[in-house]
């Protein structure tokens, strides 16, 4: 009887911090490692529980260890849904010990970046390694171009981030980012203050191509794959002279 109203007493606790969001599944990157400060493994619990704070599910890598295991394991406590998504052959090396929520297998590398995004309203990056910034970059140069219109955000704990921050602006100042680009990524150092900047988000960069025409573009592949060249092992892309690609 004890245990029942305990369990009722963290319902209601859950429930009365409920905040309205825009978002119903939030993406977040991160490292399979837990990383050397304990700042980085408490900024994952936190985020899984900011996030079932606002009524948002994960998606994420699919991982259980690491700073993937306790934002998944966070939000999975919660109550709220998890998708991870990973590929076949990262399982046996990803996945040790309990898994939690639902787990996509996919082929690679290419479909699970595909397959995160497709399922996501946003993106989060905690920090992680090569395979964290690998991701972010990636769905930064999907927004540039117009790809999506999905907010991206670093929480930058501890400042981890902070030389990959000085590199944009150095690119920004050489002229190879443009500085409305830079706004693409929002930027806090706490879960909190960072899902507050992503709900009041709206795009400020001017994209390559509009997002309706990948749109269409995708509609068309997927309903024809005669594309001239693919046959013999190439694939012919046409550019209109000064593209950014």
């Amino acid at each position: 009887m004890e245990i029942k109203e305990e369990e009722e007493a963290v319902v209601e606790a859950v429930m009365d911090r409920m905040v309205p969001s825009r978002f119903g599944r939030i993406c977040v990157f991160c490292g399979s490692s837990q990383g050397k400060k304990k700042s980085y493994q408490e900024a994952a619990v936190e985020l899984g529980k900011e996030l079932v704070a606002r009524n948002i599910d994960l998606v994420y890598g699919g991982g259980s260890v690491g700073l993937m295991g306790l934002v998944s394991r966070a939000v999975y406590n919660g109550g709220r849904h998890v998708i991870g998504v990973i590929p076949k052959t990262l399982m046996p090396r990803e996945i040790t010990g309990e898994t939690v929520g639902e787990v996509k297998a996919v082929a690679d590398m290419h479909q699970r970046k595909a397959e995160m995004a497709r399922q996501s309203d946003a993106f989060i990056a905690l920090p992680g390694g090569y395979g964290t910034l690998e991701e972010l970059l990636e769905v930064i140069a999907w927004a540039q171009l117009g790809i999506h219109d999905k907010p991206v955000g670093l929480l930058n704990v501890d400042g981890y981030y902070n030389s990959l921050l000085s590199f944009i602006d150095k690119a920004v100042e050489e002229e190879f980012i443009s500085p409305t680009a830079r706004h693409i990524i929002v930027l806090a150092p706490t879960p909190k203050e960072l899902l507050e900047k992503l709900e009041e988000y709206s795009p400020r960069h001017d994209r390559v191509v509009p997002k309706t025409k990948w749109e269409m573009e995708q509609m068309s592949y997927c309903k024809s794959c005669d594309i001239p060249g693919l046959k013999e092992g190439k694939v012919i892309i046409q550019a209109q002279r000064g593209s950014m690609l």
